[in-house]
């Protein structure tokens, strides 16, 4: 099955200009997902300041380019987790908790910087929707 690119419309407005990217893709059951960040259906950054509201909003940006591959949450394998700042990890890690209460995905959260200063988290994901 060739690669498949993912344009959820919900997110209708990636890739932005100056960012060449998609926000996923999927072939053979697998999806790839792009670090996503806290942006809106407008393309504008929820939660400046905020880390709780960040990873909310990208956990709702996440499952939108899973359902677009007819996956979902449960069918992460492995997210890994960029925090502009480690102080930020017990927020983020509250929002991720309730979004997989029940067998969480592989996980790795490092601090690196991000691609704007009012970026606080970003969230890449692989996910699996083939057959087991």
């Amino acid at each position: 099955m060739p690669k498949r690119v993912l344009h959820p419309a919900k997110l209708s407005y990636l890739p932005l200009p100056d960012y060449p990217y998609s926000a996923g893709t999927t072939a053979n059951g697998m999806i790839y997902t792009a670090g996503l960040v806290a942006w809106d259906e407008q393309g504008k950054l929820v939660g400046r300041g905020d880390a709780r509201a960040q990873t909310r909003q990208i956990l709702a940006n996440l499952r939108a380019v899973l359902a677009e591959a007819g996956a979902d949450l449960t069918d992460i394998l492995k997210c890994n987790i960029y925090l502009a700042d480690m102080r930020y990890f017990p927020l983020m890690n509250e929002e991720f908790r309730k979004a997989f209460a029940v067998d969480p995905p592989a996980r790795t959260t490092v601090q690196a910087a991000l691609a704007e200063p009012e970026m606080l988290v970003e969230i890449e994901a692989v996910a699996y929707a083939g057959q087991a």
